[in-house]
């Protein structure tokens, strides 16, 4: 978000440098570095507080479940691909804004929340996974129909596709370890510390009640009893150091 904040201000103080952080594709080998710092400029006020706005309300929630790093990437991998499908579907037209990003921050809470409502304008409230078919829906209506509209249809297409697919590349890769901690007999005693240590008091409510039951689960049946599905999401709210997770 400051890096956003600079970049507008960047472009009221001194538009000619501002200029060249735009991602058009004629001329993107001029301009490598456009294709991820077109995420730092906006059109107009409306344009950077929107994006700035869904950026602070869902970003928090999904840093905290993917940590610092996996969020960071998720980000600029979502401003990447959604910068190569305009290449791809709008090869003529010059593109600005986090929208990609955002987008891709938005698919990943519809990911992991699928059915918390969202309330679109603070009044229609709509479920996090239909906010994300309908918003599909209408991006390939508005890029595929010609609607000329100013905006980047095929980014925010983009934006989504890179981070469900990035997503899924983590799921894959949890469930590889899955595999292979499935044949071990027993836990390590690291691991269990990690979970039993767990705060739930610092876990987002969206995921106390499920925490809550899987340790009471521990508790009362032992650590033995746990699903590989309940000990991935365990791994999400241990400390890096202690996780079971590989690094990636």
């Amino acid at each position: 978000m400051l890096a956003c904040a600079i970049g507008f201000l960047l472009q009221i103080v001194a538009p000619g440098l501002a200029d060249q952080l735009v991602f058009y594709p004629p001329i993107v080998l001029l301009r490598p570095w456009s294709i991820l710092t077109y995420m730092f400029v906006h059109g107009s006020p409306m344009h950077i507080i929107f994006n700035m706005i869904a950026l602070y309300f869902f970003g928090p929630r999904v840093e905290v479940r993917m940590d610092s790093r996996r969020f960071t990437i998720l980000y600029f991998l979502s401003g990447f691909t959604g910068a190569l499908l305009s290449l791809i579907f709008a090869p003529m037209s010059p593109i600005i804004g986090a929208s990609a990003g955002v987008f891709g921050v938005m698919m990943a809470f519809a990911y992991y929340w699928p059915d918390v409502q969202i309330y679109v304008w603070g009044i229609i409230p709509v479920p996090a996974r239909m906010m994300v078919i309908l918003t599909t829906l209408l991006a390939f209506w508005s890029g595929f129909g010609g609607v000329r509209d100013n905006i980047a249809h095929f980014a925010h297409l983009g934006g989504y596709a890179g981070a469900y697919l990035y997503l899924k590349w983590l799921d894959r890769a949890r469930g590889a370890f899955k595999r292979k901690a499935s044949s071990a007999p027993v836990e390590t005693s690291k691991r269990v510390e990690g979970w039993q240590s767990i705060d739930v008091g610092k876990v987002h409510e969206v995921n106390r009640e499920q925490l809550n039951r899987i340790l009471d689960k521990i508790r009362a049946q032992g650590v033995g009893s746990l699903t590989g599905e309940e000990r991935i999401f365990l791994s999400n709210f241990v400390p890096p150091d202690d996780r079971a997770l590989p690094t990636q």
